[in-house]
């Protein structure tokens, strides 16, 4: 199921209908400068959100540059000659609006939540600061400073964010999803003004950028905005971009991680592949429906028989994005109950794998879980925040936004047949990577959080 925890800072606005339903429609432009404009017709409230995607992240970072996608994000923030300082910031609360940017893997992303007659104070600010960032090494030592501690707060402080980090780095051989997206320390403690300059000259332009603009608005008017503001910026250079292939999975893999922490915790994870990657379209949908038979809703395997039933876990996770650059990771979280160990749990959840493997789901049990999968997404969508991220997030990963549209009809049409071969597939042992959180002891000194499953950031 795709969790996105770099939403978890916007206001929610939720309505009744599903948001691609024929009361709105979707318009794509493209400007001559190789800028595209994704508007979305929503007008259930005088409300717009106003974003640009731009397609690089993470994933597109060399060793000894690690946590350069995020550290820019943060300078995006410091102003440009026209509108120097916090200005941006103010401007956009002044009018009533909020504001905030996420990094990922796949993308980093900027944006303003506003009425709707204020659009186009967002597409100023945001075709100035496209071009124009003023990046003075004084505002960089300040903000390095911020990163890092973030990083420290967020990621060495909290026991499962780290053990995440250090899964990854084994489970994502020769993909660079395998580094963090706040930067291994080395790399962060090592990065300078002009690798932040470099980076944003290389990457910061509008023909590597996606507009999306919800929300209560006349498109061809938006269009017309985004020539007048957007148009006229001038194409960068961009870095190039190599193609990726994967490594086959020759065997287990196993991490330790000994951290101060209250609770022990197990991730269990598999390679495979996303709707971009995969070779087989069927499977990342039969994955996605995998995921809620195991542990989707309170209904599923996981959930009842390991937390309710037998209580060897007090809390079962899933994580399994289908809709990614490079091909990801299909993952379980557990944490032992008080009496049982990580051994019990990984035994348990084995075993339920094992039985999807050998034994093909029922239609009845598959029909429910489909029914949820699919409301799930159509709730979701009930928000113009969720309508923007899903346009924003399949066109920066290469997919064209219509395949929104795809994905109902897609998960109706997965069979019992097809969960069970992509179980013998891709949930195998020679496919598994698995971190184990051993506690150590902990003290007031030792901040211990409880982090998501998901290692994205959503920082200002």
């Amino acid at each position: 199921m795709r969790i996105v925890t770099k939403l978890s800072l916007l206001i929610s606005i939720f309505f009744t209908a599903n948001a691609f339903a024929a009361d709105g429609s979707t318009h794509e432009y493209q400007l001559d400068n190789g800028l595209k404009l994704v508007v979305k017709e929503d007008h259930r409230a005088p409300v717009v959100i106003s974003e640009v995607w731009y397609k690089v992240g993470s994933g597109y970072e060399p060793l000894g540059l690690t946590g350069i996608s995020h550290m820019l994000e943060h300078l995006m923030f410091k102003g440009t000659p026209a509108h120097p300082g916090s200005q941006f910031l103010q401007l956009i609360t002044e009018n009533g609006g909020q504001l905030n940017a996420f990094t990922t893997r796949d993308f980093t992303t900027y944006y303003e939540m506003l009425s709707a007659d204020k659009l186009p104070l967002s597409f100023q600010l945001e075709a100035d600061r496209m071009a124009n960032l003023s990046l003075e090494p004084t505002t960089f030592d300040s903000e390095h400073q911020v990163v890092k501690e973030e990083r420290q707060l967020r990621v060495v402080n909290d026991p499962q964010a780290l053990t995440y980090e250090r899964f990854n780095a084994i489970a994502l051989q020769a993909n660079p999803y395998q580094n963090p997206t706040s930067g291994w320390p080395s790399d962060l403690n090592n990065m300078t003004d002009k690798d932040a300059k470099n980076w944003y000259h290389h990457w910061y332009g509008p023909n590597n950028a996606i507009v999306v603009v919800v929300g209560d608005v006349n498109p061809d008017d938006v269009y017309k905005l985004a020539q007048a503001d957007f148009g006229k910026l001038k194409p960068i250079k961009m870095m190039e971009i190599k193609s990726h292939d994967t490594i086959k999975p020759l065997g287990p893999r196993k991490v330790t991680v000994k951290a101060p922490a209250k609770l022990p915790y197990v991730m269990i994870g598999f390679n495979t592949p996303s709707v971009v990657t995969a070779t087989e379209k069927w499977e990342p949908y039969a994955l996605e429906v995998l995921a809620g038979i195991l542990a989707g809703s309170d209904s599923s395997r996981l959930q009842q028989d390991l937390v309710r039933d037998k209580q060897i876990a007090s809390e079962v996770d899933i994580d399994y994005d289908m809709y990614t650059r490079l091909p990801g990771l299909f993952i379980i979280g557990a944490t032992p109950s008080q009496g049982h160990n990580l051994g019990d749990v990984k035994q348990a959840i084995f075993d339920e794998i094992n039985n999807l493997r050998t034994k093909p789901v029922s239609n009845k049990e598959l029909n429910r879980i489909k029914t949820q999968v699919i409301a799930n997404n159509i709730y979701a969508q009930d928000s113009i925040e969720y309508e923007a991220y899903l346009i924003g997030s399949m066109e920066s990963v290469g997919l064209p936004w219509q395949e929104i549209n795809n994905y109902e009809q897609q998960i109706r049409n997965v069979t019992p047949v097809q969960v069970q071969a992509v179980a013998k597939k891709y949930l195998s042992h020679d496919r598994s990577t698995i971190a184990e959180l051993v506690p150590l002891p902990t003290n007031a000194n030792t901040p211990v959080g409880n982090g998501p499953l998901q290692g994205a950031n959503n920082v200002q």
